[in-house]
């Protein structure tokens, strides 16, 4: 189970989660992104679990800006694993 807590007032929003973000969970999560009126941080630091297209979608984040902070080592690991499967080698 996901949860997501906006912390409104500081600039910029930051969206608190914890638990579980599984594929589920992105189409509440860009919800809550799109409500923010400015580009939110995604504060990861109580999130324990996720699947590969929640990385997916981390990874499109942060290409559209959007910092993520408080990134769990694994999380972090995961995605600079991902970008690599994702990114053909130089010739």
């Amino acid at each position: 189970m996901l949860r997501i807590e906006k912390v409104s007032g500081k600039t910029p929003t930051v969206l608190k989660m914890s638990g579980r973000i599984q594929e589920e969970n992105l189409p509440e999560l860009q919800t809550e992104i799109e409500q923010c009126t400015d580009s939110p941080r995604l504060d990861l630091k109580d999130v324990n679990l996720l699947d590969r297209p929640s990385v997916r979608f981390l990874i499109q984040c942060e290409s559209h800006g959007i910092q993520l902070v408080n990134c769990p080592l694994f999380i972090r690991e995961w995605i600079t694993c991902e970008r690599r499967r994702t990114v053909p080698p130089a010739q």
